[in-house]
């Protein structure tokens, strides 16, 4: 059963943040916010205690998710154990988890964008060092994919909570 979301990316500010804000929104729409925790972290800890970075925010912002309260921590042993899916935004971040996660952890270890109907990329390219095009990209990628998460996790609900439906 899924109770809990981890979103990893790189620094924690870009990518794994804008898919937390849109991951909770979902949830808050569906009234599933309460069932669900969702949080995002980083592989590196090039930002901790950040916010997320700013033209995220703003691509974020005009579609109507407030990321400014996030601020950017790194992955860390716990969390393997306290999340039942934790998903990659690319192929490197998922190398990294799998050589960090304990064995009997390894199976919540997922891509992102496998949960994107409509998509054919395995990875939620890194909008950081390109132009806004980039952030519009990576916000459309998130909600495909926020939306087939939500379908995993209501799957997973549906036998234990009404509310679920």
């Amino acid at each position: 059963m899924v109770r809990g979301v981890l979103l990893v990316c790189t620094g924690n500010i870009c990518r794994s943040p804008t898919a937390e804000g849109v991951f909770r929104k979902i949830l808050r729409e569906s009234a599933l916010e309460e069932l669900v925790r969702v949080e995002s972290a980083g592989t590196h800890g090039y930002h901790v205690g950040e916010a997320p970075d700013a033209r995220a925010q703003e691509h974020a912002r005009r579609r109507g998710y407030d990321l400014s309260g996030l601020r950017a921590r790194q992955i860390e042993q716990g969390d393997f154990e306290r999340f039942d899916l934790i998903l990659a935004m690319d192929r490197g971040h998922l190398g990294i988890l799998q050589r960090l996660a304990p064995p009997q952890y390894r199976h919540k270890l997922r891509l992102f964008m496998e949960f994107a109907e409509g998509w054919n990329l395995a990875e939620v390219p890194d909008p950081y060092y390109g132009g806004d095009a980039g952030f519009e990209q990576v916000l459309d990628m998130i909600e495909a994919g926020s939306r087939g998460v939500l379908a995993a996790v209501r799957a997973t609900l549906k036998a234990s909570s009404p509310r679920a439906r």
